[in-house]
């Protein structure tokens, strides 16, 4: 039997040698399918694993431009160690952006490293040094003008260098080390330039484009405070409106409030209308829920009657804007059964086999007053049109934050077109998922497009699990922003339930400087109202979900300084208006948590005592270089709750924390100058 060898065919040549290897590129959501999140006056940093194979030199950089610009800017990558790269550059401008990590084999870099290395070891060096010649002149080929006039005299000139050195090499190191002109020529910086600017790309190597997105700063840093516009008349014989928002401005102002969340401001339907505490029959007079979307008066794009006109909207949009505050409004998709929709599009609607529509549940929640969409509808294209031109409609009056309402129970593409299409136009609209759901969800949603997640902080106390969720956070930064809430209409924890004024300052201290944005449920918040429902329920006592409720906001016990003294130092330093670095430092008590943020020459040290019953103290050892303190040198700790001040020596300082008096310190960290 005979055998013939296949014939062996030859593979094509590849268009070009690419010998650089760029892996582990940061940030790049999943593969670069969603975009990374950065804000207004963020740097953007970058980082990736670049290598080459053999011994030579790369030269990295990072490319990046807002989508649609003709040019890129370029930034300079430097090495970490062990082939890690990292460059960062700032964004000014919202909209998307893109980057890419560029590299090439660096021969000039490469050939003066080694000449450096053979001159130092006696070598002969005329064959390198007509090489470098070599290097210039062709680099010079690739220039024009000044450029290539000034690479083509530095090649002359290397040339010369090399026949006046036949005989008499044995005094290059000498005038290589006393800084001759040769000197300044092979290892120069202009040279340098020059000659890495018109090397040779035949090995470069560039990564596809990495999607950014930048937002208005708002969307990295605020506080944020909700109020309930039936709760804001100052007359407890009458429910608020809008008009007494406006004229409670002032007061938010004090309180250093950056954001002013208002619920659903729509008509609320009766059918099924809730009643006190939640209750399932409703008396004539009682208002039922804001969530409760819609009645003869209107749905989603209507102002309910009792609150004020749509005049009255624009205009506290308006005077809030005028005091620096941003009015959010709350984005509820789903209907009372009373909303002109159910009459309109009952397609809209899952209908029982009975005919009828299924309220909303969450069991062993039950919610009689409420239909939600069914998104799996066959007339699902106009459901969504519907539904994106409710946010045009409060786009078109002033609106610019939404605080979407349970965006886990809607599909996740419904919300990364409507985003998207949102963002297409107006890239300054920013969203905030009210998803209390489970991490894989809460997560999805931050990539699909929302600019802030809700967050588990709400029941995070001992420092165990608050370090593992900040730890757990700061590895979804480059796409999740946390939202830090110590309570919310529907959320009073046992904590504030049971720790009186203690739990709510320590709470307060620590979703205000673990978090570059956070949130107050007001005025229940600083005036610390604290009875459940019901033992083992998270409502409020007499739920402002379901009711009117008067608010004495100069109550002896109010915390409203206290709010308005943290607000004005989240203000008064940038440290703690971004998320990262955040380093957490040890304390021997578990009953204290020590941490601390820095930017730039502002850093803020934070001791929070967990306890709010009994005063604890304990030892601090500090990681110095993360204060930017030398060890060496003493420094003033400035705790800008109380103005005091202390001057600490070392790593290892004693920190005492009474919760009947202040049961942290925000310290202002200042070495002490020689």
């Amino acid at each position: 039997m005979v055998t013939t060898r296949p014939r062996r065919v030859a593979a094509p040549a590849p268009a070009a040698r690419l010998r650089p290897v760029i892996e582990g590129i940061r940030p790049l959501v999943d593969g670069g399918r969603f975009r990374a999140k950065a804000a207004v006056g963020d740097d953007v940093v970058v980082e990736a694993d670049v290598f080459v194979d053999g011994h030579d030199l790369l030269r990295c950089e990072v490319r990046h431009q807002c989508d649609g610009d003709r040019r890129w800017a370029a930034v300079p990558m430097q090495p970490l160690g062990n082939d890690r790269w990292r460059a960062r550059f700032p964004v000014d401008a919202v909209g998307p952006h893109r980057f890419t990590v560029h590299a090439d084999v660096d021969r000039w870099g490469t050939w003066t490293r080694d000449l450096a290395a053979r001159v130092g070891a006696g070598q002969d060096v005329a064959a390198e040094l007509g090489e470098g010649a070599a290097l210039l002149a062709a680099a010079a080929g690739r220039a024009k003008g000044a450029d290539r006039a000034a690479l083509a005299a530095a090649s002359g000139c290397l040339a010369d260098a090399v026949r006046g050195l036949e005989t008499d090499l044995p005094d290059l190191p000498d005038r290589l080390a006393a800084g001759d002109t040769l000197a300044d020529l092979v290892f120069g910086g202009p040279l340098a330039d020059l000659a890495r600017r018109y090397g040779p790309s035949d090995t470069a190597v560039t990564s596809p484009p990495c999607p950014l997105v930048v937002e208005p700063a708002l969307a990295r840093f605020a506080n944020w405070y909700e109020l309930f516009p039936r709760s804001a008349s100052p007359d407890a014989d009458r429910p608020g409106t809008l008009a007494d928002v406006v004229d409670r401005l002032p007061y938010l102002a004090r309180l250093g409030v950056d954001v002013l969340y208002l619920p659903p401001v729509h008509p609320i339907g009766t059918t099924s209308r809730k009643g006190p505490n939640g209750a399932v029959i409703a008396g004539p007079d009682d208002p039922g829920s804001p969530w409760a979307i819609g009645s003869a008066d209107g749905g989603h794009t209507a102002v309910h009657p009792d609150l004020g006109t749509l005049g009255d909207f624009d205009r506290l949009v308006a005077a809030a804007a005028e005091r620096g505050i941003t009015v959010a409004l709350d984005l509820a998709f789903q209907c009372s059964p009373d909303h002109p929709w159910v009459a309109d599009h009952p397609q809209w609607f899952r209908h029982r086999p009975d005919g009828s529509i299924r309220f909303a549940e969450n069991p062993p929640k039950q919610y009689q007053d409420i239909f939600p969409l069914d998104f799996d509808t066959p007339d699902w294209v106009a459901l969504w049109e519907a539904l994106a031109e409710v946010v045009w409609f409060w786009m078109d009056h002033g609106v610019s934050v939404f605080r979407v309402d349970n965006p886990h129970t809607k599909p996740f593409g419904f919300w990364e077109w409507l985003i998207g299409a949102v963002k297409a136009d107006r890239p300054d609209v920013l969203f905030l998922s009210e998803a209390f759901t489970r991490p894989r969800v809460m997560e999805r949603l931050a990539k699909v497009g929302f600019s802030q997640s809700y967050t588990y902080f709400t029941w995070r106390r001992t420092k165990w699990e608050l370090q593992e969720y900040l730890t757990e956070l700061a590895g979804k930064a480059d796409y999740l922003r946390p939202n830090f809430w110590p309570n919310t209409p529907d959320i009073l924890t046992d904590q504030l339930q049971t720790g009186g004024t203690p739990a709510f300052i320590a709470r307060l201290v620590l979703a205000a400087t673990l978090a570059a944005s956070y949130g107050i449920y007001g005025p229940a918040f600083e005036l610390q109202q604290h009875a459940a429902r019901e033992p083992g329920s998270e409502e409020y006592a007499g739920s402002e979900k379901y009711a009117v409720r008067h608010w004495d906001l100069d109550a002896p016990d109010s915390l409203a300084d206290l709010v308005g003294r943290v607000n004005a130092i989240r203000h008064d330093h940038p440290a703690l208006q971004y998320d990262h670095p955040l380093t957490f430092h040890h304390v021997d008590n578990d009953q204290l948590i020590a941490y601390s943020k820095s930017r730039g020459d502002d850093v803020v040290l934070v001791v929070v005592n967990l306890d709010p019953v009994y005063p604890q103290a304990g030892w601090l050892d500090l990681d110095l270089a993360a204060l930017a303190v030398a060890p060496d040198r003493p420094f003033v700790v400035h705790d800008l709750l109380t103005d005091a001040h202390y001057r600490w020596d070392g790593a290892r300082n004693y920190v005492a924390l009474d919760p009947a008096a202040v049961p942290a310190h925000v310290l202002a960290v200042r070495p002490v100058r020689p």
